[in-house]
């Protein structure tokens, strides 16, 4: 179907044959990609889409080109929201659909509407539920699928079992791109064969400071004294960023050194935030920290720290871990996931265990008491983070985009409604 073609009928869609495109890209074609991305803020995997689509201006032209449209969700009438907003600004098409209620089934006649429309060559989703719509949808069958596994987060009994419909959706894509090796050996225990999985850690650009007069003005808004000692963590809240163990350690570290004038900022929002203001204020720590809230220019705030800690229980390949590199920051992190991968051979980052709120205080007053030891860190951080370019993740997803479009037709299964597969996949599962 080409993209002035009216839509097909559902039932013409579910009835059409499950042929798989083949193709090999050579640098004169432009790689057409449909984007399914559930957002409304600028997060870490927005934050990697965008400045990928923007990339593909700059690009060598003996590269194909790479165009870039995305689709998002909304409930409600509103469609300003900062993620649309910011796709927009960035010159990229968005289309927003539209949904009544969870699991509102017009939803995936939406999707498989729009994607016979665009007629993308590659179609990448992003999360538990853009994966659960496109294999619903069935137009894997027809359009390479590459599904972007970030991790899950743990904040309820909901978010859980939402996590488990991966299981099932993740098996269908022709590729699953995941950020770290302990991600990428999650999926491989749920099903999914290895040579489908590919590893890319994000990018992160050059680090542009504020302007020292932000800075100075947000230090007076904050209220936080000259003499004062500044850690920063930037996140969402949320139980598995372990930003309870970070406040304990906080009121360790006023007990262990009373002398010392510190100030924690956390700079974020999510659905502990009131969990969190409750631990701060039993640990006697409230008056020292201040909960700054989602962000949209988080630059004031590092031009303010001393230092950054990341204390979460499960990362990927942290957004806030390689700004913060790239801004030559000295950091505190747990060892979790890719954190290590990517700091651990150039010392970029003080490691401590997980979970462990005295093993957290003692490196955060280590990096605090030792100003050769921030110094060291600061440029080593600052080093590794060039090796985490845009251009260099450009190049690699490239690379996955050949893989995908050049891979040898497979024998197709005969084509199902959406139902029916769902109802099936269910029953093998029961």
């Amino acid at each position: 179907m080409s993209r002035s073609s009216a839509l097909v009928t559902d039932d013409a869609f579910w009835s059409k044959a499950a042929g798989e495109r083949q193709m090999e890209p050579d640098s004169g074609q432009t790689i057409r990609v449909l984007d399914f991305m559930e957002a409304t803020w600028v997060g870490g995997p927005a934050k990697n889409l965008i400045e990928f689509a923007r990339r593909t201006d700059q690009t060598d032209t003996s590269c194909p080109r790479v165009s870039v449209q995305v689709a998002t969700f909304e409930r409600g009438a509103s469609e300003t929201n900062e993620f649309v907003c910011s796709c927009r600004n960035a010159g990229i098409p968005v289309h927003v659909i539209r949904e009544r209620f969870a699991f509102d089934p017009a939803v995936v006649r939406a999707v498989s509407r729009l994607i016979e429309t665009y007629d993308p060559d590659i179609v990448q989703t992003h999360s538990v539920k853009s994966h659960f719509l496109l294999r619903l949808s069935g137009a894997y069958r027809r359009y390479p699928w590459i599904a972007f596994h970030h991790g899950y987060t743990l904040e309820n009994l909901k978010m859980r079992l939402y996590n488990q419909l991966d299981r099932w959706s993740l098996p269908a894509a022709r590729r699953v791109v995941t950020v770290c090796q302990p991600f990428a050996a999650d999926l491989r225990r749920v099903g999914i064969p290895g040579e489908r999985i590919s590893t890319q850690h994000n990018a992160v650009r050059p680090f542009h400071p504020a302007q020292q007069e932000q800075i100075a003005t947000l230090r007076a808004a904050l209220g936080v004294p000259d003499h004062a000692q500044i850690l920063l963590s930037v996140g969402r809240l949320s139980r598995e960023k372990g930003q309870a163990d970070l406040i304990q350690a906080a009121g360790l570290l006023r007990d262990q050194q009373p002398e010392r004038v510190f100030r924690l900022i956390l700079v974020g929002d999510g659905p502990d935030r009131s969990r969190l203001e409750a631990m701060a204020r039993r640990c006697g720590v409230y008056d020292w920290i201040h909960f700054a809230g989602h962000r949209a220019d988080v630059a004031p705030y590092y031009g303010l720290a001393d230092v950054v800690v990341l204390p979460s229980w499960t990362e990927g390949s942290p957004n806030v871990l390689l700004e913060a590199m790239a801004a030559g920051l000295p950091i505190v992190a747990t060892a979790v996931g890719g954190v290590a991968e990517i700091v651990s051979s150039s010392r970029a980052a003080l490691l401590v265990g997980r979970k462990q709120p005295a093993s957290l205080a003692r490196g955060i007053a280590e990096v605090l008491c030792d100003e050769n030891l921030r110094c060291e860190l600061r440029v080593a951080a600052y080093r590794t983070a060039s090796a985490y370019s845009p251009e260099r993740r450009y190049g690699s997803l490239l690379k996955v985009y050949r893989s995908c479009m050049t891979e040898p037709k497979t024998s197709p299964k005969p084509p199902l409604s959406a139902r029916h597969e769902w109802v099936r996949a269910q029953q093998n599962s029961g």
